[in-house]
């Protein structure tokens, strides 16, 4: 019994030292599997944050709306480990050193469209053009005559127009097409007709032409014709030919018809103009037609005439008659009278 109780304390010594020895190597085995997983741990989740465009620095990626606060979800192959934060994710990276730095991993992974505005980061996002608005590069509006060929006709001989105190309508009639509007923008179109000079004109028969006989008279009160389409698109007026057919000359300078007041016996030149609709405020039929850069007019040399009450050159009347559709009676009059 003696030698066993002797005995006793080396035993226990030598039982102590062996669970020592064995509990170390446990330990080191631990240590060293838990290392194994931290640094897969590590790997998978940095490989996830490359996929997702990395961690954002205030939330950016954290949620839909980029609140500050908000932390990434734990991706699905990390569930078993412990969660970890932006800031630990980012300090394990820079313990990694320069061979993998965390800017160049954040940045070559991050998606170009993970910007705070929801356009791609670095370009500017695409603005969509709303209708009515003007094209970045405009064409300038056309006007273009029609029926030149006849008004030149005219033109060559010396156009005249009747003008009486109930207003009659011209011929040939201001007819034109436009091109180059903005089609979505809105326009007016409206012509008005001014003094060509400050003179006044007689016909002399002998010489068949027309001469200065003086000073213009006092001016009459400015007349507007609106176009009664007006105001319109821009594809609307492109699409067809636009007709001054109902415009009518007067000299009864009381009117209040509408119609364009001019005196007998001076030369006039028609204008078309072209206004959008935003610069229009001020068009009226009885006041001058408003300046501005949404203001275009236009006219044609051909179109300049004469004003008389009655027809001076016999050519005119010829071709009035002739060439006007209404001057159907005076046609078959002229035929009666050859026949007789």
């Amino acid at each position: 019994m003696a030698e066993k109780r002797r005995g006793s304390p080396c035993s226990m010594l030598s039982l102590k030292a062996h669970a020592f020895s064995v509990e170390a190597l446990i330990g080191a085995e631990k240590q060293q599997q838990l290392q194994k997983k931290r640094r897969k741990l590590g790997a998978e989740e940095a490989a996830v944050a490359v996929e997702d465009g990395g961690c954002s620095r205030g939330g950016e990626k954290g949620s839909p709306e980029g609140d500050e606060g908000n932390a990434l979800p734990p991706p699905a192959g990390a569930a078993s480990g412990p969660a970890r934060s932006c800031a630990d994710l980012e300090l394990s990276c820079s313990s990694r050193g320069a061979a993998g730095g965390c800017e160049d991993g954040f940045l070559q992974g991050s998606s170009p469209l993970a910007s705070p505005g929801g356009s791609r980061k670095g370009s500017p996002a695409p603005a969509l053009a709303r209708p009515g608005t003007p094209l970045p590069s405009p064409q300038a509006p056309r006007v273009d005559l029609q029926g030149a060929e006849l008004w030149k006709r005219f033109h060559e001989i010396g156009t005249e127009m009747i003008i009486t105190k109930a207003g009659r309508r011209m011929f040939p009639a201001m007819r034109v097409k436009i091109s180059g509007l903005d089609p979505h923008q809105q326009y007016y179109i409206a012509m008005d007709i001014v003094p060509v000079d400050n003179k006044r004109y007689r016909y002399v028969y002998h010489s068949s032409k027309w001469m200065v006989a003086g000073n213009a008279d006092s001016p009459v009160p400015p007349r507007v014709y609106i176009h009664p389409d007006s105001p319109a698109s821009g594809e609307t007026w492109m699409r067809q030919v636009i007709s001054f057919d109902k415009l009518k000359l007067t000299n009864n300078e009381l009117d209040d018809q509408g119609h364009i007041i001019l005196h007998s016996m001076h030369k006039y030149q028609p204008r078309v103009h072209v206004i959008r609709k935003d610069c229009g405020d001020d068009l009226s039929p009885i006041k001058p037609v408003p300046s501005g850069e949404g203001v275009k007019a236009f006219s044609f040399p051909e179109t300049v005439f004469t004003t008389v009450t009655a027809y001076q050159n016999q050519q005119i009347t010829r071709l009035k008659i002739d060439r006007n559709p209404f001057a159907k009676g005076f046609r078959d009059s002229g035929r009666n009278r050859k026949t007789a």
